[in-house]
């Protein structure tokens, strides 16, 4: 069900809340600049080996940095492989003493092949 802001704002408004000043002008730049230091960024990216076999590279930013961090490379990547790839950076960016909160992701069921 989609809900028009003119009736949340009336809804606020009856309640006697009102709204925030910077609701009207934060921006999805604005988001990602204020949560840099948590914010990690993923996708697969493939490429093709000097023997032509095709691998499937899953690649991270973090977005403060801008650092890259390669987790693996295959070449029928599953889920399990993916679970395991981020658990191991997990644990790494522990260890080092990051704590992220936030990942975007592509959708990366369609730019991969399924099991």
């Amino acid at each position: 069900m989609k809900v028009a802001a003119s009736t949340v704002w009336g809804i606020l408004k009856e309640a006697g809340i009102d709204p925030a000043p910077e609701r009207a002008c934060s921006t999805w730049a604005d988001f990602l600049g204020s949560q840099a230091d948590a914010l990690l960024a993923c996708d697969f990216f493939e490429t093709v080996t000097l023997f032509g076999v095709r691998l499937y590279v899953l690649a991270v930013i973090e977005h403060a940095s801008r650092r890259i961090r390669i987790l693996g490379a295959t070449t029928h990547p599953t889920a399990s492989w993916v679970a395991q790839a981020t658990k191991n950076m997990v644990m790494d960016l522990d260890d080092a003493g990051c704590r992220m909160r936030f990942l975007i992701r592509d959708r990366m069921e369609s730019t991969v092949p399924r099991d």
